[in-house]
């Protein structure tokens, strides 16, 4: 028996038709609502494709970054925003414990995360804990010392802090306008072993030093200005930073680099914690998990916005592995002198905030210094 087919009547064909269009707009409600939105406060970089990509596809998440610069930035914003704004806050070592103490961020299971893969030094890293209770993951770090245009000043040339006075230096010496990395440095300067924790006799001593450099100066410059500055030559020599920013513009072909003096250097670290009240603290949680996982440690270490050193030794593992080049180039190359050695030397310190002075005596003495 032969079947005959009709084609469908117009009628039949307007009906189809509108039963597509009454689903699709239930298909793509549902579809959305499946998609997670993370809300991330943070340096920039962090949440670009290049470190969350990966993570957005596998889970099914959308980061939804606020960028910041420099901790008071941070707290400002978060001052100003109700509870459960940001998901995941990352922030500079110095101010977890500020975080805490204002009941900005979440308790966290330390069983959560993978420090046996970290080095010892960062299992239980100073500030992250409180009471023997964890509030935020170190993920990244990095050493502060003189960045420098290498056709005007060589690795010895920026062996010493006093290569701020050099006359090469005069007019071409910039800051990261940040008082906390500079003063820090400064402190290391006149010798100071401890150099945010110092006495009022030791602070004088900093404040003069620093006054001293005024007429070197040639800006002062944000995050922004700083790589210009850098990469066209306008300033030789710069106060406050690091690889984090010379190695960009190094890897781009820049004739620059962050030398550590013999005075010493600093260390930044960067951590991530949850925000107090945030509505998807699981996938904040398995954020944090993968981005200390040994594969994205050794993503986060060449971020592209700026690369970092990473705390989990299997990280350092994955990156040797998989880029070779840049693990030399950060001196993370296992089996060898390397940037963990210069932290168990004593050649590095980290960087913090004030002691036996508040953070507003230093703020201000910074702003008194740009003016001057």
């Amino acid at each position: 028996m032969t079947k005959t087919t009709h084609a469908p009547t117009r009628r039949q064909l307007l009906q189809m038709t509108a039963g597509a269009a009454l689903a699709t707009p239930f298909l793509s409600i549902r579809a959305a609502a499946q998609t997670v939105n993370l809300s991330m406060l943070a340096w920039y970089g962090h949440a670009e494709p290049d470190i969350v990509a990966e993570f957005e596809d596998a889970n099914n998440v959308k980061f939804t970054p606020k960028y910041y610069t420099g901790g008071d930035n941070m707290l400002g914003l978060i001052a100003q925003s109700p509870a459960g704004t940001y998901d995941l806050i990352l922030s500079d070592a110095e101010y977890v414990q500020q975080l805490n103490a204002a009941g900005y961020i979440e308790q966290l299971d330390p069983a959560d995360y993978a420090f046996d893969d970290f080095y010892p030094e960062f299992q239980k890293f100073p500030g992250h804990w409180q009471d023997d209770k964890l509030y935020s993951v170190i993920t990244r770090f990095g050493f502060l010392g003189i960045a420098h245009n290498t056709d005007v000043l060589s690795e010895k040339d920026a062996s010493s802090y006093g290569v701020f006075s050099d006359a090469r230096v005069t007019g071409k010496l910039g800051h990261f306008d940040w008082h906390l990395p500079n003063l820090g440095q400064m402190s290391l300067a006149v010798g100071n072993p401890s150099p945010y924790d110092i006495d009022e006799a030791a602070w004088e001593k900093v404040q003069e030093a620093t006054m001293a450099l005024r007429g070197q100066v040639g800006g002062f410059f944000d995050y922004g200005g700083t790589f210009s500055s850098l990469n066209d030559g306008q300033m030789v020599a710069f106060g406050g930073i690091g690889d984090w920013i010379t190695g960009v513009l190094e890897k781009n072909g820049a004739k620059v680099r962050t030398t550590i003096p013999e005075e010493g250097g600093l260390q930044w670290t960067e951590s991530f914690s949850i925000g107090k009240g945030s509505r998807t603290h699981e996938m904040a949680r398995k954020w944090i998990q993968w981005i200390t996982s040994p594969d994205g440690q050794a993503k986060s270490a060449d971020m592209a916005a700026y690369p970092a050193l990473v705390p989990s030794k299997k990280g350092w593992e994955v990156l040797n592995a998989t880029n070779p080049a840049e693990a030399k180039r950060q001196n993370m190359v296992l089996g060898q002198h390397n940037a963990m050695d210069m932290i168990r030397e004593g050649r590095i310190k980290y960087r913090q905030l004030p002691v036996q002075q508040s953070l507003e005596d230093w703020n201000d003495f910074w702003s008194d210094y740009k003016g001057a």
